[in-house]
């Protein structure tokens, strides 16, 4: 039985992967004379800070004022696409019914995203994801924070449910973020192949589940706390 659980975004509770991908591929020609191929967008781009990602592109550490100018030119573009595309800008398959449940069992619940503040702002209006979730509980990239597969980011997001780490789910799509939560010791680690194979997750220890849909887990796993409606 879990308590929590936490929630990776990008590729997670919203499928934008391929948004990600054109962006940075794009991206990735300014600063090279080639683009990203499918290998390190895997290992080096998903689940990593923007100045993670310059850095690897360069060669070297990026100057501050390198970071945010690139950053902030390469997610408004991401941010266009998810405009224009708002058939698609939606959140992930049977998200929302697990999210009611949630809310509706108080079971203690945020988001742990490597999105800087300008995207997580877009999240929380685009989805209204204040109906389920607590906003000033959302943790993301504010440049305190190492990326992933550092485990900071989720050791804070299960201090910020007043939970420990082993008592939290986490529902992951990188393979940088899945090791960020073993890291963390989190107790569960679910794989969201929204865009990878399924293969790919298989061959990872730290993995319990592999999802395509938030329809497939199982709401038995969690403790729901006596304060519930039901």
């Amino acid at each position: 039985m879990y308590k929590g659980i936490i929630f990776d975004f990008n590729g997670t509770l919203f499928f934008d992967s391929e948004k990600h991908l054109e962006a940075w591929r794009e991206f990735s020609k300014r600063l090279r004379p080639y683009p990203f191929t499918d290998e390190e967008m895997r290992d080096y781009m998903f689940g990593r800070t923007n100045e993670d990602i310059i850095a690897y592109l360069i060669g070297k550490r990026p100057s501050p004022e390198m970071v945010e100018k690139l950053g902030k030119e390469k997610e408004a573009v991401y941010r266009e696409m998810c405009r224009q595309d708002y058939k698609n800008t939606v959140l992930a398959p049977g998200a929302v019914d697990f999210l009611n449940y949630l809310k509706e069992n108080n079971i203690p619940r945020t988001i742990a995203t490597m999105s800087e503040k300008d995207n997580v702002d877009f999240y929380i209006e685009e989805f209204q994801l204040e109906k389920w979730f607590d906003i000033d509980k959302i943790v993301y990239a504010d440049g305190t924070i190492p990326g992933k597969p550092a485990p900071d980011i989720y050791i804070k997001a299960a201090k910020k449910l007043e939970l420990s780490p082993q008592d939290c789910i986490v529902v992951e799509d990188a393979v940088s973020g899945i090791e960020s939560a073993r890291a963390a010791n989190i107790g569960k680690i679910i794989a969201m192949a929204s865009m990878e194979s399924t293969e790919l997750y298989k061959n990872i220890p730290a993995v319990s589940q592999i999802i395509k849909s938030f329809d497939e887990i199982d709401r038995n796993i969690f403790e729901v706390p006596s304060t519930s409606i039901y």
